[in-house]
């Protein structure tokens, strides 16, 4: 299960992200990127956070720690943004905090090479959680000591927003010819082969045990939150075992980043990594 933290400041809002995360100290000595039921994307988005965190984590592939944060909307009054003091005063409870990495760098394919087998497993998996928002334009990794890290999931599982059409939308292939780890030549079918077995209903129960009954309560259609967490595992279950068959790896739609120079062909190291 996830820990549970309180949130005691709120140092600033990132206005990155359309759904105004912020940064958050917390009971626990830790600074979180917060993210909030109050926010327009909704409980949706954490619940798809929560889900492709915890199933990322399981197949080895590196996120942040998440960590459920409690919110005492007495913290809004003491902002000067009007758009985050409404953004506090509507979040108060449960919401969802993710891992601050400090010295963190956006991923840059001009200078951070990545191995094509992790490049392979980090599609593919956004193939089986139908991750719309990876793509060169809006990566959504960071660089932390040397390594490639995940974030902000929010955006997937797109099928959850219309649970009647959820089987015929989760049976649609993913284009890939975006995606932001395109150009490693990613081979999306030895990745298949590695992680598909994995992902079988008692992961995908014990991933979906991680999601408050809270944000799943009062979906239209399910008697209730048990009953939703068994729709999410048939989906996912059925999505892994032929994903890779539906797989898209085309031209992009728009002129891609350069490639580098042949100068920068090595990888540089980043900060905190030793010099080999």
């Amino acid at each position: 299960m996830l820990r549970e933290t309180l949130a005691t400041r709120y140092v600033t809002p990132l206005r990155e992200g359309g759904s105004l995360p912020g940064i958050v100290e917390a009971d626990d000595l830790g600074t979180y990127v917060m993210k909030f039921t109050g926010a327009g994307q909704g409980r949706k988005a954490l619940v798809a956070e929560v889900i492709c965190g915890g199933l990322a984590r399981r197949l080895g592939l590196r996120v942040p720690e998440l960590v459920l944060m409690t919110l005492d909307p007495v913290l809004g009054p003491s902002e000067p943004d009007e758009d985050v003091q409404d953004l506090l005063k509507a979040s108060g409870g449960l919401n969802l905090g993710m891992d601050f990495l400090p010295g963190s760098l956006g991923f840059d394919p001009l200078s951070y090479e990545v191995d094509p087998a992790e490049a392979a497993r980090v599609v593919w998996f956004d193939a089986l959680v139908n991750n719309v928002d990876r793509s060169w334009r809006n990566p959504n990794l960071l660089v932390w000591h040397g390594d490639l890290w995940l974030i902000d999931h929010g955006a997937a599982l797109i099928w959850h927003h219309n649970w009647p059409t959820a089987a015929a939308s989760a049976a649609r292939g993913y284009d890939a010819s975006d995606h932001a780890l395109a150009r490693y030549a990613p081979d999306v079918a030895a990745a298949a082969a590695e992680l598909a077995p994995r992902v079988e209903p008692g992961l995908l129960a014990e991933v979906l045990a991680e999601v408050p009954d809270a944000w799943l309560e009062g979906e239209p259609g399910f008697a209730g939150a048990e009953e939703i967490r068994a729709a999410y595992v048939r989906t996912l279950a059925a999505r892994a075992r032929d994903i890779h068959e539906r797989v898209t790896l085309g031209p992009p739609t728009t002129s891609r980043p350069r490639h580098r120079p042949g100068w920068l062909a090595a990888r540089r190291p980043h900060p905190g990594e030793a010099v080999r």
